[in-house]
């Protein structure tokens, strides 16, 4: 590992929750005036996580604050591994084990609005992981091998030969902030019958540290839609943005739905339309160039 990679590192770890930090607060700050709200300040998930920080961390049992800190140090692994260009298989691997963690720290608290919220948050692992895993599979397709760095050194981008995947995978990124029509298993607002779901039984330092890892994931999830045109940055964070927008507008005029039916939505026509695109690109035998 030399000094640049270490830079690389450190910039990661300090700048992407500052960012995460921001799109959460730009995203409070959208939904209220969509809801003809003045709203909360950009920084107030900042003035959250160090206000719950200042206070006692009270827990249920010993394990949950560590399958936390287990959710937040994989999800930072998957974000380094995004930034320097590793298998992409393998991330999707390492986001999983994330996710799994956050469910068996909230079934570990005995809570049953968390076992529910836990129970439901597999669902949509289920609904999520074949289109990501679909995703991988389009990039061997095209490049030959699951590494990123194919993708990211292509002159055309891939959202050109991968449009179906990419509507799918805008679906998935609302399941995973928690959006609606998909917020059920837990939510930022206090609009469900669950209140907050997976996390009802953590608080102070232990709930801080859900945030901060929120908002490393805000990143991680922002860096897969700019996969689609990596090989021009600048559109690709426009895109990664205009997306980020759109979810929060598709937040804010849907209802939320029963698991069941986000499954049937997941395993009947986001599959079917990246299923359709793998056949494209499979028999067509393009490549990126």
């Amino acid at each position: 590992m030399n000094m640049n990679d270490i830079l690389t590192i450190v910039l990661v770890l300090i700048g992407a929750p500052i960012l995460g930090c921001l799109a959460s607060g730009i995203d409070r700050r959208i939904t209220a005036r969509l809801q003809g709200r003045v709203g909360p300040p950009i920084l107030q998930p900042y003035y959250d996580v160090k206000k719950l920080l200042s206070k006692d961390n009270m827990i249920v049992n010993p394990s949950q604050n560590f399958y936390v800190i287990v959710y937040l140090v994989f999800i930072i692994l998957s974000l380094l591994m995004l930034v320097f260009k590793q298998d992409f298989l393998m991330i999707i691997f390492v986001y999983t084990v994330a996710s799994l963690a956050l469910i068996v720290g909230g079934m570990s608290t005995g809570s049953p609005y968390a076992r529910v919220g836990s129970s439901r948050e597999i669902m949509a692992i289920l609904s999520y992981e074949p289109v990501l895993i679909l995703y991988a599979l389009a990039i061997y397709l095209l490049t030959g091998t699951f590494k990123l760095t194919a993708v990211l050194d292509a002159s055309s981008p891939l959202l050109i030969y991968t449009p179906l995947i990419f509507i799918a995978m805008i679906v998935v990124l609302n399941i995973k902030f928690k959006k609606s029509p998909f917020d059920y298993s837990t939510s930022h607002h206090g609009h469900q019958e669950l209140v907050k779901g997976m996390t009802t039984e953590y608080g102070g330092p232990g709930f801080a540290t859900i945030e901060i890892a929120h908002f490393y994931e805000y990143v991680f999830l922002t860096g897969l839609i700019f996969l689609f045109w990596a090989s021009t940055p600048i559109i690709g964070v426009l895109i990664g943005i205009l997306v980020y927008l759109l979810i929060i507008v598709i937040d804010n005029i849907t209802a939320r739905v029963y698991w069941q039916w986000m499954l049937k939505l997941s395993w009947s026509v986001l599959l079917i339309i990246s299923i359709v695109n793998i056949a494209y690109l499979y028999y067509s035998q393009a490549k990126l160039v």
